[in-house]
């Protein structure tokens, strides 16, 4: 097990731990009504203390095998863009993928950029033998990225989560280790 999270590089971005100095650009980004509207748990109004208290619990959960959590950056200046993220089911050797971009940041690929190498990152490193994600059935460009990532949609729950007081549908990915490489038709 690695003791300590990794800093992940694409061809634009770093995906790197978080810091509490992230946390104002976290509170300002994923608390913006865009994005929370289409994220499970981020709040809006995103209140004061949460980034930092949501921050400062990763590296342990990383230390314990249980997940890991990125900021996603440019490489080239370092501006924290979004977050990735993984859960692992480690008994059943999968993984979940999360993530959530700010707004000023969409439709430019990072966050399809950035998802993939965490799915890399939990297939080769953690060896974990598949990746399961979901999205709102209202959110296709959510679904847009999780195919780009290289998944493919394995089917629908309706009313499976409870959002704002609606019950909504979610759309299921997946991708298996063997399938990491191989070419996909389309």
């Amino acid at each position: 097990m690695i003791a300590q999270l990794p800093t992940l590089t694409t061809e634009r971005l770093a995906l790197r731990p978080l810091t509490l100095a992230d946390a104002p650009a976290v509170q300002r980004l994923a608390g913006a009504r865009e994005v929370a509207d289409t994220t499970l748990t981020v709040p809006h109004p995103y209140p004061d203390g949460v980034a930092e208290a949501w921050i400062a619990m990763h590296a342990d959960r990383f230390a314990a095998g249980d997940e890991a959590v990125f900021g996603i950056t440019l490489r080239e200046t370092g501006e924290l863009m979004g977050v990735v993220g993984l859960v692992a089911t480690r008994a059943h050797r999968r993984a979940e993928l999360g993530y959530w971009m700010g707004v000023p940041f969409w439709g430019r690929g990072f966050c399809t950029e950035a998802a993939r190498a965490a799915v890399r990152f939990a297939l080769t490193v953690w060896e974990m033998s598949r990746v399961t994600a979901h999205h709102f059935t209202r959110n296709p460009a959510s679904g847009a990225v999780l195919l780009k990532a290289g998944m493919m949609r394995e089917g629908m729950q309706r009313r499976h989560v409870l959002k704002n007081g609606v019950l909504e549908d979610i759309e299921m990915y997946g991708i298996l280790r063997e399938e990491l490489d191989a070419p996909r038709g389309g």
